[in-house]
């Protein structure tokens, strides 16, 4: 019956001498390794009476003389020899586990990556942009026909059929406002001002933002999954091989009716509101509709009107811009549509929230408080 590995040792001058017997291999080690550790110093690893050796118990006797620095190994046969030359010559690091670094180093490798992958995605939009303002003035200069007939279908995706869901959120988020700053202007008997709360808020900054968050995740992911798809099914390719162009073809149709319509649903988003705090400022502060109107006329000043279309068909652009860019650059599969249909969503609304305390800033600077 084969013999199970196992060791006697003694101590020396130099350390403890070890004398392995036995058969060192992988069914036959048992729990030697734990036991080799525990020796103290080794000077002397004597192979001469062991039965037969593997890779595995090769290793074992190479680990332990790397574990004791002037340790020799002695007895070898020419088959050890030969497997212990070879584990020598092998200078890979035997690991069970990857070394774990410590946890900032790993959330400043994380934040640089994802630093990284953010910088190029803009500088990808950017250059996306460039080349449709290059399809734009190629379109001008060769006095092409425009495709009105994609650009009003783009109507009825991005506009008529959103006027429902726009209108609900704006009008709840108009009584969200009035009911919220009527509980704060109550402690100073100050209900009236509920009224200046809703308008400037609605007409400046709530019912356009609200409505380019929406149109952001509406159609800025369905221009990016339905060009992705494109991609998937070479419908792309045959556009360029045919000669027609898709950022003429495509892409312009979408942006020109997220632009168009952005001003149109930002408006319509902001009287929602103004209605929807006109209905509680009415049963809830019990302030009569004329009263609310000619509150309004009073305090809404015309620059923040202004201001609203001016911000909307840079809000337009920029969610239609984004949802193309994001479609243009599905590669692989149908995860790589629904994974940029995501980031197109994303990216949107963080620009259009950057973009809106831009405006804000700029707008206080030039006086339109």
């Amino acid at each position: 019956m084969a013999a199970w590995a196992d060791f006697e040792h003694s101590d020396g001058a130099d350390g403890a001498e070890v004398r392995f017997s036995g058969r060192l291999t992988l069914a036959r080690l048992g729990d030697l390794p734990a036991r080799i550790e525990e020796v103290g110093p080794i000077s002397t690893l004597d192979l001469s009476q062991i039965q037969r050796i593997d890779t595995v118990g090769a290793w074992i006797v190479t680990r332990a003389a790397a574990q004791h620095p002037g340790a020799r190994i002695v007895g070898a046969s020419d088959e050890a020899q030969r497997l212990l030359d070879a584990l020598a010559s092998d200078k890979s690091e035997y690991r069970v586990h990857a070394d774990r670094r410590p946890v900032w180093v790993r959330m400043l490798e994380q934040l640089g990556t994802s630093s990284v992958a953010i910088w190029d995605e803009l500088i990808g939009i950017i250059g996306f942009f460039g080349a449709m303002l290059v399809a734009v003035f190629t379109q001008i200069r060769a006095r092409r026909r425009l495709r009105w007939n994609a650009i009003v279908t783009r109507f009825q995706t991005v506009g008529v059929d959103a006027l429902p869901i726009i209108g609900l959120m704006s009008f709840l988020i108009g009584i969200v406002i009035a009911q919220q700053g009527a509980v704060q202007l109550e402690q100073f008997g100050l209900e009236v001002f509920t009224i200046n709360l809703v308008g400037r808020a609605s007409i400046r900054e709530l019912g356009l933002l609200m409505t380019a968050i929406m149109v952001a995740g509406r159609s800025g992911s369905a221009f990016a999954a339905q060009i992705g798809t494109m991609k998937l099914t070479e419908e792309v390719d045959a556009m360029r091989t045919i000669g027609v162009s898709p950022m003429e073809a495509i892409v312009l149709p979408r942006v020109a009716a997220s632009t168009l319509l952005m001003p149109l649903l930002g408006f319509y988003a902001s009287i929602c509101a103004i209605i929807g705090g006109g209905v509680f400022a009415w049963v809830g502060l019990e302030i009569p509709p004329l009263t609310y109107i000619q509150r309004l006329r009073e305090i809404i000043p015309m620059t923040d009107f202004w201001a609203m279309l001016i911000k909307a068909p840079v809000f337009g652009v920029l969610i239609g811009v984004t949802g193309c860019y994001s479609g243009m650059q599905v590669r692989q599969n149908a995860e790589e549509v629904g994974r940029r249909t995501t980031a197109a969503v994303v990216a949107a609304i963080f620009l259009v929230i950057v973009l809106d305390a831009f405006f804000a800033v700029f707008f206080s600077s030039i006086g339109w408080n």
